[in-house]
């Protein structure tokens, strides 16, 4: 599967999306805030990375205004917000052949962009 789940209004996750040319690479794109993820594509990606937390955004600004920061959060608590809110999927999130690159981290894109050749 080749897959990235992004927000179409993100001038990070677009700068990606044409530094790693995702439209030539036969790519099904998601924009989150159209279709978020579903509980099974979450699952899939949690089994991936190891854990939700890694697939957890702190940076959205609906993690202060929520209070979560000052809360502890459990792995359950990770996967019911991420699924109620798009802004809580660190992005993007890039599928490729099985292999999943979380975030803009550049060490990740690198990878990514070697795994595509």
């Amino acid at each position: 599967m080749r897959k990235i789940f992004h927000l179409a209004t993100c001038s990070t996750c677009q700068r990606i999306i044409k530094e790693l040319n995702l439209e030539q690479h036969n790519f099904e794109f998601q924009n989150i805030k159209e279709k978020n993820v579903n509980p099974d594509e979450l699952d899939a990606m949690k089994a991936q990375v190891g854990s939700f937390e890694a697939l957890f955004s702190r940076r959205a600004m609906k993690f202060r205004s929520m209070g979560l920061a000052k809360k502890k959060l459990m792995e359950d608590d990770y996967r019911s917000l991420i699924l109620e809110e798009y802004t809580f999927l660190k992005r993007p999130v890039i599928w490729i052949d099985g292999e999943l690159y979380v975030g803009s981290v550049k060490k990740n894109i690198a990878k990514a962009k070697e795994q595509l050749g």
